[in-house]
């Protein structure tokens, strides 16, 4: 099986169901274990992350509320945001400074850049270094992280005892800065399974065990 499956999705997994929302696979045993999520805005109405489409997700939707938009996170998570945009007659949501991701894009873009409508979430702009580029979607109200590439906590990103930890070629220069202040109830990521147990832990020590266990990383992931 390759890391990341690209055929069409022939089934879905729920990995993350909270009051809030549910994240998924749209490719359940793909090593690389994309996620996808729905998260209910702070005044209602359903968000879609980075979502990849499956046959019968939008069953899954309605239980939350109507969508109301797209958000696009990192410059690689294009995904099937114009899929779900078209068909739920919604725009998306992706910041300028993800060039590639807008390039990518059919469907109409909000000029959203910090709050995305009535998500909730601010976006921060995360740039390990040149040529890496992804927004970090944060809400104070109920304290919930998405984070789409930097960390996450699929098997391609963690060693030893992490329950998040940080892609291989972060480790060398850990970003810490895009994370300051934040005490997350909740961390959601791209790739994985999202944390709801002591997320603010994981979140502090993912960056700072980062660079002594990249030795162990590039025994594990390097040749991926």
């Amino acid at each position: 099986m390759p890391i990341y499956d690209r055929r069409p999705s022939s089934e879905y997994e729920v990995v993350d169901r909270w009051d809030g929302g549910i994240g998924w696979f749209a490719h359940p045993t793909e090593t690389g274990r994309r996620t996808s999520h729905a998260v209910v805005g702070e005044d209602g109405g359903v968000w879609l992350i980075d979502p990849i489409d499956a046959p019968g997700i939008d069953e899954e939707l309605p239980a939350l509320d109507d969508v109301r938009g797209v958000i696009v996170c990192s410059n690689y998570h294009v995904r099937d945001a114009d899929v779900f945009a078209a068909r739920h007659d919604v725009p998306v949501y992706c910041p300028p400074w993800l060039s590639r991701a807008t390039s990518q894009l059919d469907a109409s873009i909000e000029p959203e850049t910090n709050t995305v409508g009535t998500s909730g979430f601010e976006l921060r702009r995360c740039r390990p270094f040149p040529g890496w580029s992804e927004a970090i979607a944060y809400r104070g109200f109920d304290e919930t992280l998405y984070v789409p590439d930097v960390l996450g906590t699929s098997p391609l990103f963690t060693v030893d005892e992490e329950r998040l930890g940080m892609y291989l070629l972060c480790r060398f220069v850990p970003h810490r800065a895009v994370f300051e202040g934040l005490t997350p109830q909740r961390v959601l990521v791209g790739h994985g399974h999202g944390i709801f147990e002591n997320a603010s832990t994981a979140l502090r020590t993912a960056p700072d065990g980062a660079r002594r266990r990249l030795p162990t990383e590039l025994r594990s992931n390097g040749w991926r």
